[in-house]
Parts: structure tokens; C-alpha cells; sequence
């Protein structure tokens, strides 16, 4: 009896110092795994600057977040976003998933891009499916696994672009986008299939408004009449 007392006693002192190793780390954990994981999965770079989460409270934020477009774009990034706030229930960073309270992407500058074939957001979920591969669809996948209760990007500037706009932008708007328990239904998902919830609900909202189109007769007829323009003057 004494010696099942001291193995459970180890175990919870064990337990204990790898939740405080966790707690202590949070922040370069957090960054290493935005900037490394996250430029290999969708093959474009992703930059952080900080990183800041209270050990204690699991309050944090990070700042200066930039991620780039995939080869083939031209523009200069998908999204950035000066900050996004984060809430962590701190106690779950050492379970199989970890619980996420909230996240607020707060004011991103985000552009909307068409390819010769896809569009950026496109290219970005055919990059993080491919780096999934097929544990993805068979649940295989090792390691920590996320539940976010609720995710919520507001106060957009969003942008269009595409090859017959000669390298131009136009604003479209981009109406607020919240998620709630995401991954709670299937107890929980990996950070990659967290990244497709959200690229796939920005898509959506970008393709709703932004019809290429539309803006490719718009641009032709703008066009047109700045030829007439033109012609009436050297008459």
C-alpha cells in the first residue's frame, strides 16, 4: 500500500512539473508553433513578433501576425493583424486537448486574390489538407488537440485582387465571422484543422463578396470609358 502511495505521489509530482514546464513556456510554445508549423502546412510564411500569455489566468495576446500567400500570388500576404487576444483555460495544457475560451482577431487587413486557377484562400486549404494527408480523414492524427469556444474576426479590411486589375486592390467589405465550439463535436481537433475552420469561414465571406466577375466587367467597362475619354481629347 505504501508503495502504490509513493508511485502516485510521483506521478502527481510529475504531472504537476510538466504543467508548470507548460505554464512557464506558453509563449515561445505558442510562437514556434504559429511560425514553424504553420508555414510548413500552408507553405508560406507565417510571421509572429510576441507572444504574451499569463501563466495564471491563460489571458494573453499576440502580436504583429503576418501570413503570406502561397507561390503564384503576387499580392504582399493573405492576412495581418496588429493583434489577436487569446484566452487559454490554463489547466488543460497538459490533457490530450486543450481548451481554448476565446479568440479575437481584432481589425485584420486581409486580401482576397485570384490566380490563374484558384483563388490564394483556395491554394491555402489545398496546402494545409495536403499537409494533413490522410490521417485527417481516418482521425489518426497524434498529438494535443484544440477546442476553441468561441472565435470571433471583426472590424475587417478586406481587399480583391486579381490579374486583369493590374496588380490593383479594391475594398470589399467583410462582415463580422464567429465560430463557437469549434471542434467540440468530435473532441476536439488538431491546430491544422483549426487553421482549415477558419480559412474555410473566411472564404466564404470573401467569396459572398467579392464576385471577380462582376469586378472583371466593371474594370472593362471603366476601361472603355477612359479609351473613349482618351480618343474624344486628341480629336
Amino acid at each position: 500500500m505504501r508503495k502504490v502511495i509513493v508511485v502516485l505521489l510521483v506521478l502527481a509530482a510529475t504531472i504537476g512539473a510538466i504543467g508548470y514546464w507548460l505554464s512557464g513556456n506558453i509563449d515561445g510554445l505558442v510562437k514556434d508553433a504559429l511560425t514553424d508549423y504553420g508555414s510548413a502546412m500552408i507553405k508560406a510564411k507565417v510571421g509572429v513578433g510576441e507572444v504574451h500569455i499569463s501563466p495564471s489566468s491563460g489571458k494573453g495576446s499576440i502580436h504583429r501576425i503576418s501570413i503570406g500567400n502561397p507561390a503564384g500570388f503576387k499580392t504582399s500576404h493573405a492576412l495581418t493583424v496588429a493583434r489577436i487576444d487569446v484566452d487559454i483555460d490554463i489547466a488543460s495544457i497538459a490533457r490530450d486537448v486543450i481548451v481554448v475560451r476565446l479568440i479575437t482577431i481584432d481589425g485584420p487587413d486581409v486580401i482576397y486574390e485570384k490566380g490563374d486557377a484558384l483563388t490564394n484562400f483556395d491554394a491555402i486549404q489545398k496546402n494545409i489538407a495536403a499537409y494533413l494527408g490522410p490521417a485527417n480523414k481516418s482521425g489518426g492524427q497524434s498529438g494535443p488537440k484544440l477546442i476553441v469556444e468561441e472565435l470571433t474576426i471583426c472590424n475587417s479590411k478586406a481587399r480583391a485582387s486579381a490579374p486583369f486589375m493590374g496588380g490593383k486592390s479594391l475594398s470589399i467589405p467583410l462582415p463580422d465571422i464567429t465560430l463557437r465550439n469549434v471542434g467540440k463535436a468530435r473532441g476536439g481537433i488538431t491546430p491544422g484543422e483549426l487553421g482549415q475552420e477558419i480559412t474555410a469561414a473566411l472564404k466564404s465571406k470573401l467569396a459572398a463578396a467579392a464576385n471577380f466577375d462582376r469586378l472583371l466587367k466593371s474594370t472593362s467597362q471603366a476601361l472603355d470609358k477612359t479609351g473613349r475619354s482618351i480618343k474624344g481629347l486628341l480629336k
